[in-house]
């Protein structure tokens, strides 16, 4: 049995749900380009290939897809606005994420959240001195909206992009919503895992957002996803909320890749960004 017919069997056999939006369209094939990508792009390991450049004393990590290759050519007039969780663009997955991106067709820009101090990457290390609760006060919308912000503008005025997809992941999931409000420049939003959502952000969005939710998540219960739910319905905005068995919150991007359930989750969820913005946005 081929791996990736094997992966599909596991993913079953422990019962994946998944609710869909509106608008009658499915998430995936519906651009103008319709090449299909797979999960052999999602690098999990090794070195970056991105660059770094700073824009108004803000550190972005930029990866430029091949400029020859049929889906960035068209996709040469969009860009993804890469989001991260607390460990920022110094942790590997996080940079090797937006490489893949890059090389589903997608000139992709991970800006510093955290202005050079994100949360170590022992988090959880016994004894540590890492404290969560001043880095998130340190760290909160006042903060974090304006960078954000910058960085949009960034891709408006130096890259010459004005069709951007919002991808965020745990903490960068709350801003990917609410930088497709009211207001703001994002056309699409994808999330995964996100927390510290609020009511208002999520029935707030004014452009198609998609979530992909873990089985075991503290910052997204059962109860918390149904309430996800219920808020993209009433906010007439095209939606998913997919919910993948066997994985635990950080799974999009810090997978135990040696487990072939969380791995398979992790790419699923890469693709089920790509897919969502390959139909809302190009």
């Amino acid at each position: 049995m081929r791996a990736s017919v094997l992966s599909s069997v596991l993913l079953l056999l422990h019962g994946v749900a998944a609710t869909g939006g509106r608008g009658g369209h499915s998430a995936g094939g519906g651009g103008k380009d319709c090449s299909v990508v797979d999960a052999s792009i999602v690098a999990h390991t090794g070195t970056p290939v991105g660059r770094e450049v700073v824009y108004k004393n803000i550190t972005i990590y930029i990866s430029t897809p091949d400029e020859k290759d049929a889906r960035a050519k068209a996709r040469s007039k969009t860009a993804v606005l890469y989001l991260t969780d607390v460990f920022g663009i110094p942790l590997n997955q996080n940079k090797l994420l937006v490489d893949s991106f890059a090389r589903a067709g997608y000139l992709t820009i991970a800006p510093d959240l955290f202005k050079g101090e994100p949360a170590p990457a022992d988090i959880n290390a016994p004894g540590g001195a890492f404290n969560v609760t001043d880095f998130l006060l340190k760290n909160g919308e006042a903060s974090v909206d304006p960078i954000i912000d910058a960085t949009v503008e960034y891709i408006n005025t130096k890259l010459k992009v004005a069709k951007i997809a919002v991808t965020g992941y745990c903490f960068g999931g709350k801003y990917a919503f609410r930088h497709v409000g009211a207001g703001k420049k994002g056309d699409v939003a994808f999330t995964a895992h996100p927390s510290m959502l609020t009511d208002a952000e999520i029935s707030g969005v004014k452009k198609p957002a998609a979530v992909a939710a873990a089985e075991t998540d503290n910052t997204l219960t059962p109860a918390q996803r149904l309430n996800l739910e219920a808020k993209l319905s009433e906010s007439k905005q095209p939606f998913r909320v997919s919910l993948y068995s066997g994985t635990a919150h950080g799974f999009a991007v810090r997978a135990n890749i040696s487990d072939p359930i969380q791995k398979f989750g992790k790419e699923e969820a890469f693709l089920q960004a790509v897919r969502w913005f390959d139909h809302w946005l190009i």
